[in-house]
Formats: structure tokens, C-alpha cells, sequence
């Protein structure tokens, strides 16, 4: 090697010699560094992303609080993390955090939960925010919309007293509304529709009251007046109590609140006092129940109309009992802490049969409200929803019907029966029962016998020469069994104790005799 070379060589490793001498012993720590890297956000989805559980979850757990604008994803990470491990416990409660920051429940279909899906703790709250239809679901609401669609009705109509169709349309709409806030409870839009929770508890000192100021309306005419509004402090303090503890809070608030419940293990639908107020809305309906009891009892009858009125107030008052009885029995499932779900179901039932009922009566005798029954269809639907009578042609054949009986004493002939009539009427035999049932409210033979009796009465009263038997035959009648059964139903008399009757007014009696 020359000269030139090896002096090449010296100055190469002078220059060596230099540079690692003057490196600071600082800079060759570099593991700190390396170590720093593998705490990150990260690692942790590196070790997540190979399966490596056990180590992503003490790295998410650390960045949890440290990386704020992370947190949804990371409580996500650490969920499906758990649930991976099968510590379903852990993984729902991860799961609450999430849900409180981001509702999102189709978070809870993913297939990282298929290890712990059939677990009671994830079922607990999947089955609880993952919205569902139902048989269950699907039937409430269909009966809650009867109900607004018969209240509707209720309200338009104004042959209907005022004041007993307001009361009857609210009464209606608190059982219409109740089974609405039932049907979106069933299917798990509760969370979806915030608002509704609890939007019918207000009215739950309600059912009692309305019921009996209705039957208070019918039965005694009595006007809605300020010591009335006594029955309606209940529902008032109660209002006052739910507006600015739930009603005033905004949508988040309340699936906050609901998710507070759920992770209690608390029923996510209901309030924070259930047991309190179910407890006072039992009492409240025992009470009404009651005083409904004494006013039927008050304003018990004999007469036929208005014997024929109670029917449909008893009808009423015996489904409201039975709803009464069957929500006292879930309350007390309650209050015990075993609030079995059939028990739930069967007051709601009898709440869908109140309203499906006064939708039948409301399609078929609207008059029924203003405590006249008057029912001749005996149908689910009206027995003339088809007829094309109008109101004026429907006045005017009830103008001839009546002239038809009054004057020319059609009911006399023997042969009479419905196409007879709607002959002389020069209508069909279909319109002259609708102008019978509507007008008169009876049926024909009903129609018939009145005026038969009637005259009948008279020519007792009147006609000394004829025995009972020509009074049948002069009024109609083709033989006297038929007379007398027909008479006694009018009278409670037979025709030869009504005849007695008579005599026995008109003939003086022996101390009249003593005067003479």
C-alpha cells in the first residue's frame, strides 16, 4: 500500500474516533421512546385488530379518559373487547357508557356480541333498546287508533249532548292514549321517540272521575260546575309534579334518564314513583268505582226506556269494574316486587274492549251518549251505512208513516207487516225499517203494537158493549193470547185487570155513598 493510501486510511479512522467520542450519552437512551409508542391508542387497536384482547384492554382502559374526542370509540373497543373475552358483565357495561354518549342500538346487532348474546346480562339491555314489532305491539296500536278515530267522531257529533260528549271523548282518549304509550313501550321506540315517556301518566287520576261526572251527565242532567273541580285536583298535582321532573326535559335528558334505569336494572318505561302512583291510581278507580255503583243504584228503574238506557251504563260501568279489578291485582304484583307481564296485559285488555265498545255505539246509536238507548241494529257495524235516504226524504216518510198510523190506522189491518207499509209509503221495505228504527227508535212490531194498545186503552175506557176479544179483533189483532201478552208488556196488566181498574174508579165507593 503506498503512501497516499495508508494516510487515507489514518484520517478515516481519526475521523471516527471523533464522532463516536463526541456522541452524548442522551441520545443513545432510546427505548423510553419505543416504550411511550407502545401505550398509544394505537397499539391498543393493533393488539385489537390480532385478536390480542388481554393486551388492547389495559391500553384502551388507560386512553379511556386522556383521549376525550376517542371515547365513543374506544368504549366500542372495549365492549366488543369483553365481549370477545366472554365477560359479558364488563362488556355491557362498557356498553351503558357508549349508549349514554351515542344511542346508537344497532351498535348492539354486531357480531362481536355473538358470544355473549344468549347471556341474561346483554339480553337485558338489548331486548330493551333494539327496536322490535310485535303481535302485541302492532294490536295496541291499531286499538289506540279506533279509539282516536272514535273521540273524533264523539267531538263532531252534534246531535250529541255537549256536555256528555266532551266527557265520554276524553275518557276515550286517556284509555286511547295509555294503549298508544303501551304499543311504542312493546316495540322499543321508546328510545326512539323520547317523548313519549310517559306521556299518558298524567292522566292516571283521570278514568275515575270522567267516568262518574259522565254517568252524573246522563242520568241527572247535572252541568260541570267549579265544586267539580275537586275531582280533577288529583290530576293536577300530579301534572304539577311530572312537568318539571320529566316533561320539561329535553329528548337526551329523558334517554339519559331511561338509560340510568335500564343500567339499575330498572324497567327503562316507567317512572321513579311507579309504585307510588300505581298504588294512588288504584285507590282512585276502587273510589270511583263506588260512587259509580250509587248513582246506578240512585237512579235504578223499571220503565222500559229507561231501563233499556242503564243497559248501555251498566255495559260500561261492568268493563270498567273489570278493568278496575284487574289493575288493583297488578298493583299488588307491584308493590310485591313481581310484576308478572300477564298482569300487565290483562287491564290493558279491558281498557281496548272500553274503547273498542263506545266505538260500536258510537258507529251504531250516537244518541246512547246523551243517555238515550235506543239500539235496534245489533251489529258491529250500522244496519244502514248504505242506505241512500237523505235527511230531507228521510223527514219526509217519517211525516207520512205517522199519518199512515194516526189517521188512516193502518196498524188495524191484520195482514199488516213491513212491505205493506213500505208500499202505502211508496219506499222500499229497507227504508221504511230505517225510518222506523231512526225516528222512532222501536222496531215494526214494536212500531205496530204501540198504536194497537193505544187505541186499545181507549175503547176499554170507552166501549161498555165490547168484550176483550172484539177489542183484540177491532185493533189489529188476529187472536186474544197475542192481545194479552202484547198488552200486559205495555201495561203489566192484563187486559181484564186493566178493565177492572178502570171500573173500579169510576164506581163511587161506600163511604162516597153514605154522602148521597
Amino acid at each position: 500500500m503506498g503512501q497516499s493510501s495508508k494516510g487515507i486510511v489514518v484520517f478515516l479512522l481519526v475521523i471516527q474516533s471523533v464522532l463516536l467520542w463526541g456522541k452524548s450519552p442522551i441520545k443513545e437512551e432510546a427505548k423510553p421512546i419505543e416504550f411511550v409508542f407502545q401505550d398509544s391508542l394505537d397499539w391498543a387497536d393493533y393488539y385489537y385488530n390480532i385478536h390480542r384482547y388481554k393486551q388492547a384492554i389495559p391500553l384502551y382502559r388507560k386512553n379511556l379518559d386522556t383521549i376525550q374526542h376517542e371515547k365513543i370509540k374506544i368504549l366500542k373497543k372495549l365492549a366488543l373487547s369483553e365481549a370477545a373475552m366472554e365477560h359479558p358483565s364488563k362488556s355491557v357495561s362498557y356498553l351503558h357508557e357508549y349508549l349514554q354518549l351515542e344511542f346508537r342500538p344497532s351498535f348492539l346487532l354486531h357480531e362481536g356480541f355473538d358470544s355473549i348474546r344468549g347471556t341474561d346480562e346483554f339480553s337485558s339491555v338489548s331486548e330493551q333498546v333494539i327496536p322490535k314489532i310485535n303481535i302485541w305491539a302492532l294490536l295496541y296500536f291499531f286499538v289506540a287508533l279506533i279509539g282516536f278515530y272514535v273521540m273524533g267522531m264523539l267531538v263532531l257529533n252534534k246531535k250529541i249532548d255537549i256536555h256528555a260528549r266532551i266527557i265520554i271523548a276524553l275518557f276515550v282518549f286517556i284509555h286511547s292514549l295509555f294503549i298508544l304509550n303501551i304499543s311504542i313501550n312493546r316495540a322499543n321506540f321508546l328510545f326512539e321517540i323520547p317523548h313519549s315517556y310517559l306521556m299518558s301518566t298524567w292522566s292516571s287520576f283521570l278514568y275515575g272521575p270522567l267516568l262518574f261526572l259522565y254517568f252524573r251527565r246522563v242520568s241527572q242532567r247535572h252541568r260541570l260546575n267549579w265544586e267539580d273541580f275537586w275531582h280533577f285536583l288529583p290530576t293536577l298535582l300530579l301534572i304539577g309534579y311530572l312537568v318539571p321532573n320529566v316533561y320539561a326535559f329535553t329528548g337526551a335528558e329523558k334517554v339519559n334518564l331511561m338509560l340510568s334505569r335500564l343500567q339499575n336494572g330498572l324497567s327503562p318505561s316507567d317512572s321513579s314513583k311507579l309504585v307510588l302512583i300505581v298504588t294512588l291510581k288504584a285507590i282512585s278507580l276502587a273510589v270511583y268505582a263506588y260512587f259509580i255503583h250509587l248513582l246506578l243504584k240512585k237512579n235504578n228503574t223499571t220503565e222500559p226506556s229507561k231501563s233499556k238506557t242503564r243497559l248501555w251504563q251498566k255495559n260500561i260501568y261492568y268493563i270498567h269494574v273489570a278493568y278496575v279489578i284487574t289493575y288493583i291485582v297488578y298493583g299488588v304484583s307491584i308493590s310485591l316486587g313481581n310484576p308478572y307481564p300477564v298482569l300487565l296485559h290483562i287491564p290493558i285488555i279491558m281498557m281496548a274492549v272500553m274503547v273498542v265498545y263506545v266505538g260500536y255505539a258510537a258507529n251504531v246509536q250516537p244518541n246512547v251518549f246523551s243517555g238515550v238507548y235506543a239500539y235496534t241494529n245489533n251489529r258491529l257495524f250500522p244496519k244502514y251505512v248504505k242506505s241512500g235516504l237523505t235527511e230531507s226524504l228521510s223527514l219526509e216518510l217519517k211525516e207520512n208513516l205517522a199519518q199512515l198510523f194516526e189517521q188512516g190506522k193502518l196498524y188495524r189491518r191484520n195482514d199488516i207487516n213491513l212491505d205493506l207499509v213500505a208500499k202505502k209509503l211508496g219506499t222500499t221495505r229497507h227504508n221504511a225499517s230505517q225510518i222506523i228504527n231512526e225516528h222512532f227508535n222501536r222496531s215494526f212490531h214494536e212500531f205496530v203494537n204501540v198504536y194497537r194498545i193505544k187505541e186499545a186503552k181507549k175503547l176499554l175506557e170507552k166501549e161498555k158493549d165490547l168484550n176483550i176479544i172484539d177489542i183484540a179483533y177491532e185493533v189489529g189483532y188476529n187472536n186474544k193470547v197475542t192481545f194479552n201478552k202484547a198488552f200486559k208488556k205495555d201495561t203489566s196488566l192484563t187486559p181484564s185487570q186493566y178493565l177492572k181498574e178502570i171500573q173500579k174508579k169510576k164506581s163511587p165507593s161506600l163511604s162516597e155513598l153514605g154522602h148521597y
